[in-house]
């Protein structure tokens, strides 16, 4: 986890279909409950499939 964003799975954006597997891959787990999506890590050239979680510190502040 990172910045408040959880990794799901990663897809390199060299792949021939783009950034396909990862708009699948988030639908699918959309599908399941999780707000999904997709980001661009252009550091590792890849699609990354996130959620967004609460960081500790938010978390406390809104309680």
């Amino acid at each position: 986890m990172t910045n408040g964003r959880l990794v799901l799975e990663r897809f390199p954006a060299g792949g021939p279909r783009g950034s396909w597997p990862a708009e699948e891959f988030a639908r699918a787990r959309r599908a399941e409950g999780q707000p999904a999506e997709v980001v661009m890590d252009l550091a590792s050239d890849a699609f990354l499939v996130i959620v967004r979680v609460a960081e500790p510190a938010e978390v406390a502040a809104a309680a």
